[in-house]
């Protein structure tokens, strides 16, 4: 990181602040002088003032700016950026000891290493407060906290309570279980809570990543990597924009985009207050109505407006007790002159007093209600009054021809679409949320998938179906065969399921529990399996080796994570090519994960019908003992051999009349002993191989499929061994290939070995 002042050309302002010092896109961090920002430029001063504390000075009038304003005992002091990003200042003399320190006092950045809560000692609070806008870093209207009693909170302008995280339940907050899903393979978390301190706290288990933690000035939550020149939002909360509280403003409409994210919009009527502040995301002052309204000189002269499909304001007055129709609920909101709009339906009559908020634009076939908005009546022309019982007596004439029509006309399209069996209800929500996963009706996802016509494929529990949402997002559709759980305890394991989340495993999106269908929607991974580039006869493109090392190190992690990094241990049990998906980028994701939490019995039924011995299953399942995660580490390894062969293990060619010498893992474990790694390789690839990386591989496979499960190594250390970390020592022969070549062969092997069971390094 840097230190120094930062300034956009569009800001007159001039501040101390600290970046990243590798990141070539000027992101603030921190700043010291948000509320005291520098004028002029050229006057500033930095220095250690004459009590101790870092002061900013103006050098024309020697005026102090900002001071850390330390309880100092000493003017033998210095300032010290450290590497994590603190700004320390402390005794010249005695490094240990710190008078003041920015990550004390953080602005919208959750730095790596610093702590958000309460000293309950000093009764310092720390706390992150988001930005004016996008330049100026005086305080936002946003702050997240830790409060004294071990619960964070999420709050408006000091007033307004808009989340709770829950208590820590040991891994994440109990109200924040996405906590653990994209971040958590590149952070750990900390909470602690004793008589001096309550805080929480992150650090990164790979010193390398530059990731950016912030309070935006939108009230979102965001956590981004730096990748490829960019920063890559990994999670943000809430997941949509327009569902932060006050995000547009007062009387205005957020509409969230497509494409290019939200869109905020003032209501009919009304104007944006402060242009500049808009574009610059500072948006507290909203719209500000165009002509006043006429409350109290004309009781005709106010009219209503109704924008539909919105999700309506929230802090509505009822009226029920005082209004028995939409007239009266009309009438009552005109007679009061603070009242702004009204809405009436199911629930009675509501009305609003004062500013508008979070009013946020609904899809049509949603769950949008109708919102009156009061107006001048020169902001509704040609509009005739909406409390008028003429005009609503004509309406209902006219209406009621006009429903008659549109009866015949929706009849005539229903029985069109019936016939072309493509009678399609809704529009499929957006299921690109990221955190979360959706409900879907079984109507819909036959008609994404076109009535379950485009088959990707099938396997031990079910069949998958290619299919789209808006003609745009493709996603592959599973739907599964067995699973005969209650609908409650499905919809509880789906969602159990769907907060795991890591950049190797396939995400799921949504699911459907609809009468005895039960149906799972994917991510789709346009360059499908693993087996389709690797067994595929007569292909053109070969999959080169430098992708298939990275394809074996992003499942050994992938693993790693649903064995130690979830909450409970998660044994897949299924690991093979078919279950290895590569998406645009070819990088591996892991399918079909957790199938025991929602298939229950039924999983079991489906693993004990699986046949091949010589190919993924460990020997545990053949002798019915119980099975831990180690049954994953032996096929992960039978997955490493027919990636360095390009051919599966239970090929024929391997056992011609019997004779299994040939058998590739045997190979394997002869060439290794006599250094011939190359002649193992694919002949597709045409020796362009990193034969070192090959070696590694192979060792490592040989140890998965150990006859003992004590003797695997975890995957872990598998991912350790692959990445160069740790060696390996030279693995023994399992006795089950032993027994399969007749033993005469791997004795000699075993007499050549100076190892004893371990894979642990040297």
């Amino acid at each position: 990181m840097d230190s120094k002042s930062f300034n956009y050309a569009t800001n007159p302002y001039t501040y101390l602040g600290i970046w990243f010092n590798k990141v070539p896109k000027l992101t603030p961090l921190w700043s010291a002088n948000g509320e005291s920002p520098v004028m002029d430029p050229a006057s500033p001063e930095l220095a250690i003032a004459g009590d101790g504390n870092l002061v900013i000075l103006d050098q024309a009038t020697r005026s102090v700016i900002w001071s850390t304003h330390a309880n100092t005992t000493t003017n033998d002091t210095v300032a010290v950026l450290q590497n994590n990003g603190n700004l320390v200042l402390r005794s010249s003399s005695n490094s240990s000891t710190v008078f003041w320190q920015s990550f004390d006092y953080p602005t919208d950045t959750f730095f790596a290493g610093a702590k958000i809560g309460w000293d309950k000692v000093t009764g310092l609070n720390r706390r992150l407060v988001s930005r004016k806008n996008l330049i100026d870093q005086a305080p936002g209207l946003y702050t997240g906290e830790i409060q004294k009693n071990g619960v964070g909170h999420l709050v408006w302008n000091s007033t307004v309570e808009i989340e709770s995280t829950g208590l820590w339940n040991g891994q994440y907050f109990s109200s924040a279980p996405e906590m653990i899903g994209n971040t958590v393979s590149i952070t750990t978390f900390e909470y602690v809570n004793n008589d001096k301190e309550v805080y929480f706290t992150w650090n990164l288990q790979d010193e390398t990543a530059i990731v950016l933690s912030q309070l935006g000035v939108d009230g979102q939550g965001m956590v981004s990597l730096w990748i490829d020149k960019d920063w890559v939002v990994m999670y943000k909360q809430p997941v949509l924009q327009c569902d932060a509280y006050a995000t547009c403003g007062p009387f205005t409409v957020c509409d969230e985009g497509e494409n290019e994210g939200p869109i905020c919009n003032c209501m009919k009527g009304f104007s944006v207050s402060s242009p500049r502040d808009w574009e610059l995301g500072d948006r507290r002052d909203g719209c500000t109505r165009n002509t006043p309204l006429h409350c109290g000189r004309s009781r005709n002269t106010d009219k209503f407006y109704a924008p539909q499909n919105v999700m309506l304001p929230q802090d509505a007055m009822k009226m029920q007790a005082a209004t028995s129709d939409e007239d009266d609920c009309s009438r009552a909101c005109l007679g009061n002159c603070s009242c702004t709009g009204y809405s009436y339906g199911e629930g009675g009559c509501s009305v609003w007093h004062g500013k508008l908020t979070n009013v946020k634009k609904q899809q049509p076939d949603g769950n949008g209600e109708t919102l009156y908005l009061r107006l001048a009546a020169k902001e509704v022309p040609g509009v005739p009054r909406k409390n008028s019982r003429i005009f609503r007596f004509g309406a209902a004439i006219i209406g009621a021809s006009a429903a008659a029509v549109a009866a015949l006309m929706i009849l005539g399209l229903m029985m069109t679409w019936r016939r072309k069996g493509k009678l399609f209800t809704r529009t499929v929500g957006d299921a690109q949320v990221g955190i979360g996963i959706t409900t879907f009706r079984y109507v819909d996802l036959q008609h994404a998938t076109k009535n379950f016509s485009e088959k990707l494929g099938g396997g031990s529990f079910g069949s998958v179906f290619k299919g789209y949402l808006s003609d745009s997002l493709a996603l592959a559709v599973k739907r599964l065969d067995g699973a005969n759980q209650g609908e409650k305890q499905f919809r509880a394991e789906v969602s159990s399921v769907g907060i795991i989340q890591h950049i190797n495993l396939v995400k799921l999106i949504g699911f459907c529990c609809q009468g005895d269908q039960r149906l799972l929607v994917y991510e789709y991974m346009p360059n499908h399996s693993l087996d389709a580039h690797l067994f595929k006869v007569g292909s053109d493109t070969v999959l080169e080796w430098n992708l298939r090392y990275q394809i074996a190190i992003g499942v050994a992690r992938g693993l790693a994570y649903l064995h130690t990094g979830c909450r409970d241990c998660i044994i897949h049990c299924d690991i093979k090519p078919e279950n290895i998906l590569l998406d645009a980028s070819f990088v591996p994701k892991i399918a079909d994960f957790g199938m025991a939490k929602v298939l229950g019995r039924e999983f079991s039924d489906a693993i004990t019908t699986m046949r091949g011995t010589i190919g993924y299953l460990a020997p545990e399942w053949i002798s019915g003992e119980a099975v831990t995660s180690k049954v994953d580490v032996y096929s992960y390894g039978s997955v490493l051999f027919e990636i360095v062969s390009g051919r599966r293990n239970s090929s024929q060619e391997y056992s011609k009349d019997g004779d299994y010498s040939a058998f590739f893992p045997v190979q394997v474990a002869r060439k290794l002993l006599s250094g011939d790694i190359g002649s193992l390789v694919d002949a597709s690839l045409h020796g362009n191989v990193n034969l070192e990386e090959v070696e590694r591989v192979c060792k490592v496979a040989c140890w998965c499929i150990q006859d003992s499960e004590f003797d695997r190594p975890t995957m872990t250390e598998v991912v350790q061994f692959l990445e160069g970390v740790s060696e390996l020592h030279m693995p023994p022969v399992p006795r089950l290939l032993d027994a399969i070549t007749g033993g005469a062969t791997n004795t000699k092997i075993y007499s050549m070995l100076s190892v004893e069971g371990s894979p642990t390094s040297v």
